[in-house]
């Protein structure tokens, strides 16, 4: 029997209404401000992920994140350890403005061997500095961070509640056989707070404690990756990885969260990590480990998601750094920066609409310094006691430049730059490893960026060492030297 209008009618209302009551919960009304979450791993190196790594370390749901987002190839930290790495983040400055420049103490390692008095650290951000979760805040976001926040020691030191976070849960290591590194206790309170406030827009900080030492992992994780190791020849341990793996499965459990919520198109999703891997994950091709400058101590794992913005799978080789991560989130909600607020990072916005061409950004350079010691040497390191001296870096274009400021300040500086070694120079694009140093070979772009470097000092008025260290010992640091020569043959 033929249907009559009015019963082809009831019947596709029939079906719509099936539909909407099958589907996920609501998306946002268009216009709302996007939500927020930030995934912030501890250590994690720019080759421990699957997609980017030799094999060995498994990571299924960074896998998926990058296939649907934009990864930076040349994503960075703002320091070298996790401490001032987190001070630059969320007060989206340099180190030179808030002084954040080491984990406790800039005078790390042997005094005798130590050609300067270093400048003082402090530990953490006043409450005068408007962070990046005070404004997210004073912007209309529900707030909430959740696992490591490292800035609350010393006389400085603040809590994540006083700079603007409403809803706060720690996180530390619970020693517990099913979640040793506190990643499930840390992601169930995040997407508690996600299922709350899944009706306004949210600002969600999810800070783990993986993969910092002591690296651990579930019991049944670290028996796959022993099993693999015996057909897997890597270097990287399998406590290691299964770690590593047991992060990534919490990265798992925040997405579902979000499509459950019916939330995924309303959701930007920034992964990164503090500061690279520690010396028990080579990061080949690139050159050291983390406390250090060269790539493998600041570049970082760097994926970016977001619905009708991202396109799906793309890539982009535009440096960025994680002090661009406060002017981001600001310009993606609509939101202004706070009045009187100095910000020396730069929104990323026009490069994700871009789906990865170069430009959109008005920038030319990005720093880093370090007026400090940090002991403990990195693999392929510049110093067989020390992960770095006092040092002060700039990226431009395909060019790095690293100026050491021992051999600056008292080996004759710029007048000497031929022969004392203050300088090395790398260009990127043909050696990401920073092997063959052209400090000599091309002095035109070694002074372009040193001057640029030099600039940037007065421009953020960059504390110094200056002063002599009357403890040093030249005989002392002279066998240390030797000694690696000899350990080398």
């Amino acid at each position: 029997m033929k249907r009559t209008s009015l019963q082809l009618c009831l019947a596709l209302c029939g079906l719509v209404l099936a539909l909407h009551l099958s589907a996920p919960a609501a998306h946002a009304a268009p216009g709302r401000q996007p939500n927020i979450l930030v995934i912030f791993s501890d250590d994690q190196g720019w080759r421990d992920t699957g997609y980017n790594g030799e094999g060995y370390i498994e990571t299924p749901n960074l896998d998926r994140l990058a296939k649907e987002g934009m990864v930076f190839t040349s994503g960075y930290a703002s320091a070298g350890n996790c401490q001032p790495s987190r001070g630059c983040l969320y007060s989206g400055t340099y180190t030179p403005r808030h002084y954040v420049f080491a984990v406790a103490s800039t005078d790390r390692g042997p005094k005798q061997l130590q050609r300067m008095i270093p400048i003082p650290n402090k530990s953490g951000l006043p409450v005068e500095n408007i962070t990046l979760g005070d404004a997210m805040k004073a912007g209309g976001y529900a707030t909430g961070h959740f696992g490591k926040w490292h800035l609350g020691s010393g006389p400085e030191g603040t809590s994540p509640a006083q700079q603007g976070f409403d809803v706060v849960m720690d996180g530390p290591h619970q020693n517990a056989p099913k979640d040793p590194k506190s990643v499930y206790k840390i992601t169930d309170a995040a997407c508690e707070f996600m299922e709350k406030n899944k009706d306004k827009p949210f600002f969600c900080f999810v800070s783990h404690h993986a993969i910092h030492s002591k690296v651990e992992a579930r019991d049944e994780t670290l028996a796959k990756f022993k099993a693999k190791s015996e057909k897997v020849d890597s270097k990287i341990s399998p406590v290691y990885a299964a770690c590593m793996y047991d992060l990534d499965d919490g990265v798992g459990i925040l997405l579902k969260k979000l499509a459950d919520l019916g939330l995924e198109k309303d959701t930007l999703v920034l992964y990164t990590s503090d500061n690279g891997g520690t010396n028990a994950s080579p990061q080949e091709p690139l050159r050291g480990n983390k406390g250090g400058y060269y790539e493998g101590g600041i570049r970082e794992p760097f994926i970016v998601r977001w619905a009708g913005v991202v396109k799906a799978g793309s890539k982009c080789d535009v440096p960025v750094i994680n002090i661009d991560l406060y002017p981001t989130f600001l310009d993606a909600a609509g939101i202004k920066v706070p009045a009187g607020k100095v910000l020396d990072g730069e929104s990323i916005v026009p490069l994700l609409k871009q789906t990865g061409d170069s430009g959109g950004l008005k920038r030319k350079a990005i720093f880093w310094h370090f007026p400090g010691y940090l002991d403990r040497p990195v693999i392929r390191g510049r110093d067989p006691v020390f992960r770095t001296r006092p040092v002060s870096v700039i990226r431009k274009g395909d060019w790095k430049l690293h100026l050491y400021h021992e051999e600056w300040q008292l080996d004759g500086g710029r007048g000497k730059l031929d022969t004392n070694n203050a300088v090395e120079l790398y260009n990127l694009i043909d050696d990401i490893g920073e092997r063959k140093n052209l400090a000599n070979a091309n002095k035109m772009k070694r002074d372009e960026l040193l001057d640029d470097l030099l600039a940037w000092f007065k421009a953020t008025d960059a504390p110094l060492p200056t002063e002599k260290n009357p403890k040093y010992d030249s005989e002392a640091e002279g066998n240390e030297k030797k000694g690696k020569k000899n350990k080398n043959k």
